[in-house]
């Protein structure tokens, strides 16, 4: 499926995140792949697959997040504002992450974490 006349074309790697911070009528197109919806102050979640069309109904802040590779077209005035987020943690990160619990563990004297 084409995004013609869409504002803004995100593809997305799993685990990515988008805001949209008060995008009330701003509506989304999957073209590839499945989103997982939440909107600030609804406790419905909406699961969106490829073809599926949706406009966000609420203002506040809306999450999107990518289960899996996915693209997702935007329209309306929140899609300017849209980017993506990688959630996901790079391995330099996660080791020294690993390494300061670990420092921080010896100098105290509890015990380790077991990963």
């Amino acid at each position: 499926m084409l995004c013609n006349n869409y504002d803004k074309v995100l593809d997305l790697a799993h685990g990515d995140l988008v805001e949209l911070a008060d995008a009330r009528g701003t509506t989304l197109r999957v073209t590839k792949g499945t989103l997982w919806i939440t909107q600030e102050r609804d406790r419905r979640d909406i699961v969106l697959a490829a073809g599926d069309v949706w406009t966000v109904e609420q203002h506040g802040l809306t999450l999107v997040e990518a289960q899996g590779a996915a693209t997702v077209c935007l329209v309306g005035t929140a899609a300017e504002f849209a980017h993506s987020r990688s959630r996901r943690l790079r391995p330099s990160t996660r080791i020294k992450a690993f390494l300061a619990s670990y420092l921080d563990a010896r100098l105290d004297g509890r015990r380790l974490p077991y990963y």
